[in-house]
Formats: C-alpha cells, structure tokens, sequence
C-alpha cells in the first residue's frame, strides 16, 4: 500500500473558513506548475530559517508575546562548558506583541535580544521576563501602556538563578523566582574546573554520588523570593535549599515545594532524583511534610495551586495542601502489595482476561478541569470526566484497542469555563490529521478541523475568544494561526519564511511496507526535486527508530535539492537484539523504493545521527547493500560508551540495560550481547565507504568512541574519512557558520563521490 500526499482541502465544520492548502505536488515541486526557474536549496537558506515561538497568552486572549529566531543566530554556543551550571547558553531572538483582533506587532525591544521565560501579568498590562546580559538573568517587568520596563533591586551578594523560573502570583501584584549566592556561583565554577581541567582529579568508588551527578545536584540550591512589582526590594519565602518544581498557591496563602532527599547515584533511572513533597505558609512558620517520598508518584495540581491529584500503582488520590490525609478516586481498591512484610503474595492470574481487567481498573490523572470540580483521567478503555466531590465517572472519548491503527486521541487543551476539551486525532496508517472538541454540556464530541496538515500547539484563552496553534503543511515549517475558539476564522500572524516559497522544494509520500518478520511498517520518501517518473535516482535512507509524518527535514531537503530521493524508514525492536531491527527494517524499506522504480539498488545511500548512526555502522557490518554510509555522532562500540561521557551521570549506563539500546541486561550479565552491538568488532566485514562526523566537546557521544572505527577501518584497508570538528558538540556543529557549511557539503559531497556517476554534475 501506498498514502499519496496530496493535500486535499479540509473536511470542517460550519463557520470554520479558509484552512484549505494546496496540492502537495503542486507546492513542493515548482517544476509541476511551470514555475522552471526556482531556486535549489542551499546550507545558507537553512541557517535564515525563522522560528516563530509562543512565549505567553494573555488571559483574554487578547495579547500574544512571541519570540522570533533565525538559526544562524543560535551559533557560537559553547560546548565545552555543558555541565557548567553557571553557564547561560542563549540565543538572540526578537520579541514581539502581536493584538490577536488586528494582528499589529510591536517589539518590545529595538533588537535581538536573549529573552526567557516571558510571562503576562493576570490582567495583562505587564510582560515580565528574563534577560539575559553580562553572562546574568535580569528580571525586567514591561509596561505594555507606557513601554517603560522596571526591574527589582537584589539582595547584596545574590543574584538571579541560572534555572529560575518566574511567576505572577494570582493578585498580579508580584513575582516570584529564585536566587542564588555569589558564593554558590563560585563553588559550582570551582568545581566544574577542577573537573574538567585538574589539574589533578581524583574520583573514590565510596562516594555517594558519582562526581557528575553531584555536580548537577548542585543545580537545585536556590532560595525562591518574591517581588512586590514597582517595591524596590525582594523577600524570601522559601529558605535555601536543593529545590525542584515549586508552585504558588493562587490565593497567595503558600508555596509548595519539591525538595531534593535523594541519599546516592542510582543506576536504575537517567538522572534520577528523589523528591519529597513540603508546603509552607507565606506568614511564616515551619514546612509540612505532604509526601515524604514522590518516588513513582506523578502529580497533577488543581489552577488554585492547593489541590492536586496524585497517581501511584494505577490509583487516583486527592487531596489539598490543608489536608493530612488523602481521598482515593479511581483505581484496584485491594493493596498493592501484601499487607504485612514477609507476607506471601498469591500468584497473579496471567491469562489475556485477567490482563484486560487489571488494564480496566488501573488509571492516571491527565488534567484537573480549571474550575476545579473535575479531573480528566484515562485508562485502557478512553478518557474519563470524573467529578471530585463525588467520584462518579463517565467516558467521554473512547480509545482503539491498543493492537488497532484507529486514531489515539490526545488532550491538547481544556477551556477555562470547563466546558470544552480539545483532542488531536491523527490517523494512523495515512496523513489525515485534526482536532476534536468534546462539550460537557451536549456530551457531544464534534471534529473541528481535519487534513493533512499539522496542528500543533494548541492553547486557548482563558476568556474562551481565541485559540493560537501552528499550522505547517507537510515538509514545511510551520506558522502561527490566531482563531476563535472553535477554530474558525483562521488568521496567520507572520509567515516565518516566506522565502521558501522560491525554493524547489521535495514532495513527499508515505510508503508502507512489510520488513523481514512480516510486520506492517512506514516510511517518508521525499522524492528528488525535478523527479521524473521512470528514472532511477540514487537513494538515501535516513535512519534512527519509526518515522510517520513528514515534518520538515533540513537533510533531506537538502539532499533531494541535488537529486537524490530520500527515504525515512521505520523500524520494530525486539529487546536483547537491537541491532536486526535495522537490517529487518532498513532493507525491506529499500526493497520497496525500488520495486516502486525510484530508487536505484546500485547507488543506496545509509546515514544517521546520535542513535541513528549507531545503527548505520551496525548496519553496514551486517549488509553490503549500502555504496556510501555517514555516522553522525553516533557510537561504535557500546562497551567503552556504556560507562563513558560523565557529564550525563548515568544515561549510557541505563541506556544500554534499559531504555534506548534495549540490550535488556548489564555488561557482566550478558557481555556476549555487548560485543554483539559493537560494531568496531565487525569492522573487517565492513565493505561500504565511510564517513564519520563528530563534535571533539561532544558529552553525549564522545569523539574517542567513533574514532575508534576510523583506526580500525584504517588498519583494516578499508575506505574511511573521520571529520572532526574540535569545538563541536552533538550532531551539526552549532559553533560558526563556516563549520556548519562544511557539515553539510561533506555529507553531499561523499554521496556525490560515490553514488553519482563521474558524467552527471551534483550541484552544491
């Protein structure tokens, strides 16, 4: 089967307007509507590439603060200083408030300018933020009447938190954020550097905390204070400490704290930290205790910043900051686990029934309503309303067996009268994607918008007059829509990057396929800019796990610019062999380009980055399929990586047992696997040219892993070309614009050199 992408007009409602696009053909290939002379593609059209991002929302819907960003602005960053806390790595953007009713902008500032955490007051004549300036955050508070901004003065040898946060309590008449000491500051340098460059470092296996993650638990020592706006000075209403999420209670009455108790590095969660949970009073007085523990709790808290919800083992709790003891909403009403220690737990039935009715009685809490009177919850079966007060439950939207291919709904969003909850709905086996709205008074769910575009990022004010999302047709960059709150009356408040539209860019289509087991999989092919049916093009498959939608892609698109049709496919694992789920997948999808007379099986391509790279180089020792192959920034040997890059504590050690690389058991458990999934170890079965890109300040795959493959292909006689770029960091240099060139017309230039003939001209 085959998904053609062809942007047919929305299926709407009554009233919803002009959110039709064009025929994806028709847009992404100028050449199928005469327009000849478009121009390719080129690494310096990437680098002006604007992002448009919503900053905040006013209450009444009325102001919208954006932020815009070109990507070449975001280079210069730093990468030797990750781990750094003290390090504030930004990037120059303009900020602007846009009138939803007429869509006039006005620039808070007459430049760029590296902005944070911009937030509007309740009523919205102020717009508080950070700024970041001489390597500090500068809380500044804008006047939207006058323009005039204001700032607090701080107390003497303290200064605003690198990670502060910033809120308006629930009056609009003051702020709060955190701070920390001149003092801190100079300790958390101290002790980066001694780390990182000695000059002597000395690490004792009897420490609590590996050196890394002691650093980074550094990070939460903070002290919260609130401003009284327009007061020259600051208060502190919590003490210093290791502080997490915190939240003030809308009526001003407490704030609530997540507090750091974690007592050693703990190998089985990636950056895992345990909280327990205390509230104070803002008069003064001694914290309660909530929580002692918030380990395998996940909590959902009420807009009036005093209830909450709390989900452990598939049971609902509620309860509030006043209260000592907790109510149970939904969920198994027997323990969890045998009542007394030592007790013997009876076996528990197994059998696909028994399964299906443990799955029904379990739920989690997804959002409490803004009134407060009820929560969303799901289980296996859909969406529940349940009300509070009483704990009756009703299913509003159903969810698909978790075998079918129907669509999931997802909550996006949640009126503030309670009325209306919004899901995206997005089809499974094709490009058909929408919004839904489910009305607690009809108990009515009613489709809103639907089409093969993208709907993202979806908010609604909170006097019910309008909506903001995104709106990206497929293989474009999205732009940002104001509407009502039906979704009507679309309007776009910028084109971000309206020079695209002279570019040839690929169409694109959604393939599906079956791999080597049998198993139904999809994939993205972006075909060749001028693509002529019946002609063979040389083919490049994009790898890392699944891939549906086609977003947008800077490598392909940049790719298919120069002729070359690209292929993302996707791929199912199987825990304790990781590594065949790319031949198993990788290859079926090649077979089905082929078959479909695009792609030519003597000029196939294979490149990924970060996990996708790892899996090129497993790939190519399994497979001579493949006459060119790039690793960027991914890993060659998963035993040197399962204990390297510190900076990230105990993500590669975890990584490899538990999550991303599924090898499902530790080195000395099944050391065989290991070996098994590195591919330096199969380097002489290697016959693909390579080309290995990475970045020399990397911590999350460092460049002495990779280059581990370089020195074995070398020894071996085998074609290969490490680059290597010294300040770099993860993936495409983020460090000038010289080395982001270079990243990019090596990638090309190495499919050039061996997958074009020498007698057809690949233009750069």
């Amino acid at each position: 089967m085959r998904v053609a992408n062809t942007f047919v007009g929305l299926a709407l409602v009554a009233g919803l307007g002009p959110w039709s696009s064009v025929p994806a053909g028709a847009q992404a290939n100028p050449a199928l509507r005469g327009a000849a002379a478009a121009e390719s593609l080129s690494i310096g059209d990437v680098l002006d590439l604007r992002t448009v991002s919503v900053s905040d929302l006013s209450s009444d819907g009325r102001w919208l603060a954006i932020t815009v960003a070109v990507r070449r602005d975001g280079l210069g960053v730093d990468f030797s200083r990750d781990g750094d806390q003290t390090y504030l790595r930004g990037s120059p953007a303009e900020l602007l408030v846009v009138d939803t009713r007429s869509l006039a902008q006005r620039p808070v500032f007459r430049g760029k300018t590296m902005v944070r955490n911009a937030t509007w007051s309740p009523d919205a004549s102020r717009l508080a933020m950070f700024v970041i300036a001489n390597d500090a955050l500068q809380l500044q508070v804008w006047d939207r009447a006058t323009g005039r901004m204001t700032s607090p003065t701080l107390p003497p040898g303290q200064y605003v938190a690198e990670n502060s946060e910033l809120r308006w309590t629930g009056d609009g008449k003051g702020i709060a954020f955190a701070l920390r000491t001149n003092a801190w500051r100079e300790r958390a340098k101290k002790r980066f550097d001694e780390l990182t460059k000695g000059p002597i470092t000395v690490l004792d296996g009897t420490d609590d905390f590996l050196e890394w993650d002691d650093m980074n638990r550094m990070n939460l020592e903070r002290s919260i204070v609130l401003w009284d706006v327009g007061a020259p000075t600051v208060r502190t209403i919590h003490p210093e400490g290791r502080i997490g999420t915190w939240l003030l209670a809308k009526d001003g009455s407490a704030i609530t704290i997540q507090q750091d108790i974690t007592k050693k590095t703990d190998y089985d969660v990636i950056g895992g930290r345990e909280y327990q949970l205390v509230t104070r009073s803002m008069a003064g007085g001694e914290p309660r205790t909530l929580f002692p523990t918030l380990r395998q709790v996940q909590l959902q808290w009420a807009e009036d910043g005093t209830r909450y919800v709390a989900t452990r083992d598939g049971r609902v709790h509620v309860g509030s900051i006043a209260d000592t003891t907790r109510r149970q909403l939904l969920g198994p009403t027997a323990p969890a686990r045998a009542a007394t220690p030592g007790a013997e737990t009876p076996p528990a039935d197994t059998s696909a029934a028994a399964r299906a009715l443990r799955a029904k009685e379990r739920f989690s809490a997804v959002r409490w309503s803004p009134a407060g009177d009820a929560i969303l919850a799901s289980n296996s079966e859909g969406f529940w309303l349940v009300d509070v007060a009483t704990g009756a439950k009703e299913m509003i939207v159903p969810l698909p067996d978790s075998t079918s291919m129907a669509p999931r709904p997802q909550l996006q969003a949640w009126s503030h009268d309670g009325r209306y909850l919004y899901f995206s709905e997005n089809a499974r086996t094709e490009w058909s994607r929408g919004i839904a709205r489910y009305d607690r008074q009809s108990r009515q769910k009613a489709e809103l918008v639907r089409g093969a575009r993208f709907f993202n990022g979806l908010q609604v004010s909170d006097d019910g007059s309008t909506a903001i999302l995104s709106i990206a047709d497929g293989n474009r960059t999205p732009d940002l829509y104001v509407a009502d709150a039906a979704l009507g009356s679309p309007r776009r408040v910028m084109e971000a990057n309206p020079q695209l539209a002279r570019k040839a860019l690929p169409s694109t289509e959604l393939i599906s396929y079956l791999d080597a087991d049998g198993r139904n999989q999809y994939g993205v092919l972006h075909y060749p800019v001028g693509y002529q049916k019946g002609t063979r093009y040389p083919t490049v498959m994009l790898i890392y796990e699944s891939y549906f939608d086609d977003t947008w892609d800077a490598v392909a698109n940049l790719l298919a610019a120069r002729g070359f049709a690209v292929v993302k496919p996707s791929v199912s694992f199987e825990t304790g062999y990781p590594g065949e789920a790319w031949l198993k997948g990788v290859t079926a999808a090649a077979n089905a380009v082929i078959q479909m007379g695009i792609a030519d099986s003597a000029r196939l391509g294979v490149q990924g980055q970060s996990y996708g790279g790892y899996a090129t180089n497993l790939l190519i020792t399994q497979t001579n399929r493949f006459k060119a192959a790039i690793n960027v920034s991914g890993k060659v040997d998963i035993i040197s990586f399962y204990t390297d890059s510190p900076r990230l504590g105990v993500r590669n050690i975890h990584a490899a047992e538990k999550s991303q690389d599924r090898i499902g058991a530790t080195l000395w458990q099944q050391p065989q696997k290991y070996v098994e999934h590195s591919a330096v170890m199969f380097a002489d079965r290697i016959k693909t040219p390579l080309l290995l890109m990475t970045g020399g300040l990397d911590h999350n795959v460092p460049a002495i892993n990779t280059r581990e493959m370089y020195y074995a292909l070398r020894r071996l006689g085998k074609p290969v070309t490490w680059v290597n770029y010294t300040n770099g960091g993860h993936g495409a240099p983020n460090t000038t614009e010289a080395e982001f060139t270079d990243f990019y017309q090596r990638m090309v230039d190495w499919y050039a050199k061996y997958l074009v003939p020498k007698k057809t001209n690949v233009s750069n």
